[in-house]
Parts: structure tokens; sequence; C-alpha cells
């Protein structure tokens, strides 16, 4: 018996309403990491209510910091932080927890940090993150599973990163901004959320140039002061409801606080499979499919370019398109083992080295499946609500690290996703 969250998916429910996309997540978890370059209290207005976010609020209360949720405003207090370890328990559970290691190298001089954990889709490597303080004139050294960082005081250099790797950059960029000096990162990721850390950062007194382009300037102070900050809408959540509002060709959806803006490429994609746009207002759209969907050709790879986690997403809907799709994943080597679990909702996907051939149309029955990572998650969520009969989401409380309250927003736009909780029904037997 799988023990954890599970979603009950009754498909085949056309969808109607408005729906409103949070807060990124991912620009969340930065800005909490950044709290601690200039101890004392921050505000934050927009902030998703997702397990990613409290796990990284928890790693905060144990360095010694204090938060609080009104609505989705985050208040957080960082003026009694003392302690500069992370425990496994906490830094295991989530691959962010990396990014403490360049904020509390630079404001205390010390970080011992875990390995991270996260979702299993691929090897993520924490050299970029080592190469690049130590590029900063700090000494890491690893310790039975822990990153150990020391450095009386961060120096300005330049760092070349092998692959623009945002949490790399992003920690990178929040050591520079209290290191002594200019620093230059080459090769830096360019993703929106990159683009709000430098921007919180330059609120807080960091002078930094060229963020969202391929090479970023900072000059290092001495000290920062903490902020109020409003989080960008998460595009891959708006790319998730794109998806969601084309399931059916009745669906009618009208999607809030979309950011345009960050979709520029799966909007291309969406529009050559066969779907429309209808742009109410800067931040709102109404998304809808044509009956006949038309196959497509996708490449995942680093911002501007397709995102790697919308396409799994995508996935679900070429299921139904008419003809032979192919999607090459070029990030993560195990970001396909959602394929088989969509297999045994009745689609026709075939694996071979980085690609996926999608053959479709095929038509969806609910079935068991399991989550095997975050997007994976919600591409299930969405081809059970494709699917005829009932479908049984497992793990899905991977689903909740990046989506706050998916079912119950669901279904108030007409869909039936029932949450259980399997530890609770067997403490209750």
């Amino acid at each position: 018996m799988e023990r954890g969250l599970k979603y009950v998916i009754k498909g085949m429910k056309p969808l109607k309403g408005e729906i409103e996309v949070k807060g990124a997540k991912n620009a969340v978890l930065p800005a909490l990491a950044c709290c601690l370059l200039a101890r004392g209290e921050y505000q934050f207005k927009n902030v998703p209510r997702v397990r990613d976010v409290f796990c990284m609020l928890r790693i905060l209360e144990h360095l010694g910091g204090k938060y609080f949720f009104k609505g989705s405003e985050l208040f957080v207090d960082t003026s009694h932080v003392s302690r500069v370890d992370i425990p496994y328990e906490l830094a295991s559970k989530i691959r962010a927890s990396i990014l403490f290691l360049g904020a509390l190298t630079a404001s205390t001089g010390e970080a011992i940090v875990p390995l991270p954990g996260g979702c299993a889709i691929g090897k993520r490597p924490v050299n970029f993150h080592e190469r690049g303080l130590k590029k900063l004139s700090a000494e890491i050294t690893l310790d039975h599973g822990n990153l150990i960082a020391k450095a009386s005081k961060l120096k300005g250099g330049e760092i070349i990163l092998d692959f623009p790797s945002v949490t790399a950059t992003e920690n990178l960029l929040m050591a520079a901004s209290l290191a002594e000096g200019e620093t230059k990162i080459k090769n830096a990721a360019k993703e929106p959320e990159v683009i709000f850390l430098a921007k919180m950062l330059k609120k807080m007194g960091a002078e930094i140039k060229g963020a969202g382009e391929d090479t970023i300037l900072i000059k290092g102070k001495k000290h920062l002061k903490p902020v109020k900050m409003e989080i960008i809408s998460d595009r891959i959540e708006a790319g998730t409801f794109l998806i969601l509002s084309a399931l059916f060709p009745e669906n009618e959806i009208i999607i809030r606080n979309f950011p345009w803006e960050f979709l520029e490429y799966p909007l291309l994609k969406f529009r050559e499979m066969g779907g429309t746009i209808e742009k109410f207002d800067k931040n709102t759209v109404k998304a809808k499919r044509s009956k006949n969907l038309y196959p497509l050709e996708i490449q995942t790879a680093p911002y501007p370019g397709f995102p790697t986690d919308l396409q799994p997403i995508f996935a679900v809907l070429l299921t139904q398109a008419q003809g032979l799709s192919t999607i090459r994943e070029n990030l993560f080597e195990n970001r396909f083992l959602y394929a088989m679990e969509l297999n045994r909702l009745g689609a026709d996907i075939l694996i071979e080295e980085k690609t996926a051939f999608i053959k479709g149309p095929t038509p969806l029955t609910g079935s068991p499946v399991r989550a095997t990572d975050l997007r994976a998650g919600a591409a299930l969520v969405l081809a059970g609500l494709l699917a005829e009969n009932t479908t049984v989401l497992y793990q899905a409380e991977l689903v909740e690290r990046g989506y706050e309250d998916l079912p119950g927003r669901i279904n108030a736009l007409g869909g039936e996703i029932k949450v259980e909780d399997e530890l609770q029904l067997i403490n209750r037997e």
C-alpha cells in the first residue's frame, strides 16, 4: 500500500470559470536565502503556500529566523539568526537548500550545508556552486556528505559557468553582493527568477548590472538592508493552466495573473499545436483549443528556450494530437519517468535515449498512477482530468511541493478531485 497523499480524479468533466496564477515558488526560495544577507525584517507579497516554501522556512527557523503568514503575505525576521548549519533531514527534502551556501558564507563567513535532495529528475551537480565560491576566495570541503564553506572575507572574481545553472547563478549573485570588489559571472542563467533576485538585491543596496544577459557584473557592498518585495507570477503554473484550459474544446477558462512576457516560446508552441489565446488585458488571458490538435517538435533548453518543467505538461495534450510528436529533453536525463505512467492511462509514448515519441490521438482511461516528481505529478493530474472514469494519483504530495491547493482550484472550475491522506486512513484503522 502506497503511503502519503493520493488524488482521486474523476475525468471527462469540461471546466469553466476563472483561475489565478500564484506567485513563483522558484522566486520565493532564493529570496528566503537572500534574507540572511542583511539581518532584519522582510515582507513578501504574493507568496504561494506550497511545501517547498515551508521547507525553506523551516530551514530559516532552524538557523534562528522567524516567520508568519497573513494570507499570501509572508513576514520574515532574520534578526536573531545565529547558526550556520542545516540539518540533513531538511536539506534532503529540497534542492534549493543549496542556496543557503552562498548567503551564509557571505554573511557569516561559514556554512555547513548537506548535499541537497529534491525531485529525482536527474543529476544536478553542486560543483558549479563549489567552483564559483572558490573563485570568490572561499574554502570548500566535503565532509560526511556536508559541504563546508569558510571565508574570512569573500573577494570578487571572474566566474565562468560551464552551464547556465539557475541555482548556481543565484548563489553566486548573493555571495558576490557582499564580496570585496567586482565579480563577473559569465554564461549566467537568464531566467525571470534570476532577474527577480537581482532586483531584490539591488533594492537591498547591491550594485548589479546585466541580470538576464550572458554576463552579470556585481560590485560588492559592505552592508545591505532588508526590503519588501512582491513575488512575480509563476510561469510554470501559468503554463500548466494553459494546457488545463485546452484539455477539452468545451473548456471556458480565464487565467488571471498570467505572466505573458515569461512564456513566449511555450505560447508559440501552443499556437502551433492548434491553441488560441485571447488577451483581455496585460495579465488576463483565455486559452482555447481547436477540435483537432497538431503534433509538435519540442526541444527543452535554458530560458528563453522551452522550459524542461513544462514538457511533461505539454506531453499530456500531445497524446491527443493527430500524428507523431517528439520531445527532446536536453537538461535532465530522468525527466521522462512520467511517460510510463501516462502509458498506463492509454498513451502511446516511446522513449529512446533523450527523445520521447508520442503517437496520437489516443483515448485515455483511468488507472492507478504514481507521481515521479513535481511536474510529472501535475501532468498526471491533467491526464486524469482528460481520462475516462477514475484515476488515482499516488505520491501526490510531490505536486504540493509547487502548486497551492491544485485540487481545490480545479474543483472550483467544475472538476472533481478528492484528496486522501493514506497515513491518516491507516492511523484511523
